[in-house]
C-alpha cells in the first residue's frame, strides 16, 4: 500500500556562496504524472558548449584512464559475500557496484539504480563482477532511480523484475516504465515523497542532468532519495551529482541523516566533469553539508568512465575523511559486494 504525501513547503530562495538560487516548487501536474517538456531550469550550471565539446574531441582519450592509470585494476576491492540477515528492525546495505545498492530498510528490500549488466551502452565492460548475484536477491519490494543515464537506468536489469514491482522515478521518467508495462510507477518531483510499507521515500535535488537519446536532453528530472524507516533512521542516496548548495538544503529539510551513499568517482578531467560529478574531497564536504553521520562511497571501481587512476578515488576519500577528524568507522568504504548493518 502506498500513500502520497504533500511536499514540504519550499522557501523562496536559497543562498549559495555567490548568488541566490530559487528553489523550484513541485510540478503541479496530477500525482504520479508529470507533463513538463523540459527541466533545463533545474540545471546548476549550463551544459557544455561548442568550445568544451571541441576541446574534448581534440583531447582524444580524455575521458578514459590510460594504461598507467589502469594498472591497478586487479587491486580494486571486491569481496562478494552472502547478504547479511536483516529483520524488520534492521537497516543493512550491500554494495553491488557503481550506484547499485541492496538496501534492507523497514522490512523492505530496495534496489538503487540497479545495473546488473556486464556492459552498458557507450562504456567499457565492468572491471569488477556484480557484488550480489541476481539469484541471491530476496524479493524486491521497491526500486529507486536517480536519473536516466544508461549507467543508472539499465533496461536489461529492470526486465528481470516483476512488472508489479513499485518503482520510484524522477518526474518525466514514468512513461519509460509504463511503456515497459510496470504497473506501480511513482513519478516524483523534488521534495515530493511516497510511503511504501512504512518506509518513506523522498525525492531530493542533485547537481546533474539527464539525457538518453539525441533529442531528449533534460526532458526528465534527476535527483537523489532520502529513505526513512519507521524508527526514523534515514539513508540518503545521492545518485549522480556534482557538489553544490543543494546538500545543505537537503540536510535542513531532512535533519539527522544516518548514512549518505555518495559518489566519489568519474571526476577527471575536472574542466569537463566538475559540475556533474563530485571528486572525493567534495563528496566528504557534501556529507558534512548534509549533516550525515556516516558516508558510504560509491560510483567507482565498477565502470571506468573517466580518466583518474582507478584506485585514486579510494585513497583520496580516505585522506579527505581523515583530515576532517571524523571517526574512521563512520566512513563505510566497502568493497564491491561488501555489507554493513546499522
Amino acid at each position: 500500500m502506498t500513500q502520497q504525501r504533500d511536499p514540504a513547503p519550499a522557501p523562496a530562495a536559497l543562498a549559495p556562496a555567490a548568488a541566490a538560487t530559487p528553489l523550484p516548487d513541485p510540478d503541479p501536474a496530477a500525482p504520479g504524472r508529470h507533463r513538463r517538456r523540459s527541466y533545463r531550469d533545474r540545471l546548476t550550471a549550463p551544459l557544455p558548449g561548442v568550445r568544451a565539446v571541441t576541446r574534448l574531441a581534440r583531447e582524444a582519450g580524455a575521458l578514459r584512464p590510460g594504461t598507467e592509470a589502469r594498472r591497478d585494476v586487479p587491486l580494486l576491492p571486491c569481496a562478494p559475500a552472502p547478504l547479511p540477515p536483516a529483520g524488520p528492525g534492521v537497516l543493512a546495505l550491500t554494495w553491488a557496484g557503481h550506484a547499485s545498492w541492496v538496501l534492507r530498510i523497514g522490512g523492505l528490500t530496495v534496489l538503487t539504480d540497479p545495473v546488473w549488466s556486464h556492459r552498458i551502452l557507450g562504456t567499457p565492460p565492468r572491471v569488477t563482477p556484480v557484488g550480489v548475484p541476481w539469484a541471491s536477491l530476496p524479493p524486491v519490494d521497491a526500486v529507486v532511480i536517480s536519473h536516466n543515464h544508461y549507467d543508472h537506468l539499465d533496461a536489461p536489469t529492470l526486465r528481470r523484475l516483476p512488472r508489479t514491482t513499485p518503482v520510484l522515478v524522477p518526474a518525466g521518467l514514468g512513461r519509460w516504465f509504463r511503456r515497459r508495462r510496470f504497473t506501480r510507477v511513482h513519478e516524483l518531483d523534488w521534495w515530493q515523497g511516497r510511503e511504501i510499507g512504512g518506509v518513506t521515500f523522498d525525492f531530493v535535488p542533485a547537481h546533474h542532468w539527464s539525457r538518453r537519446g539525441l533529442l531528449d536532453t533534460c526532458r526528465t528530472l534527476w535527483g537523489g532519495w532520502v529513505l526513512t524507516d519507521p524508527q526514523g533512521r534515514k539513508v540518503h542516496f545521492a545518485g549522480d551529482t556534482g557538489y553544490g548548495h543543494w546538500f545543505t538544503e537537503i540536510g535542513r529539510r531532512h535533519p539527522g541523516i544516518d548514512l549518505t551513499l555518495m559518489p566519489i568517482g568519474a571526476y577527471a578531467p575536472r574542466w569537463w566533469l566538475r559540475d556533474v560529478h563530485c571528486d572525493p574531497e567534495e563528496a566528504v564536504a557534501a556529507c558534512a553539508d548534509l549533516g550525515a553521520r556516516r558516508m558510504a562511497p560509491m560510483h567507482w571501481a565498477t565502470f571506468l568512465l573517466s580518466a583518474e587512476p582507478v584506485l585514486e578515488p579510494l585513497t583520496r576519500v580516505r585522506a579527505a575523511w581523515a583530515r576532517t577528524g571524523r571517526p574512521r568507522e563512520d566512513l563505510w568504504d566497502l568493497p564491491v559486494g561488501g555489507s554493513r548493518t546499522l
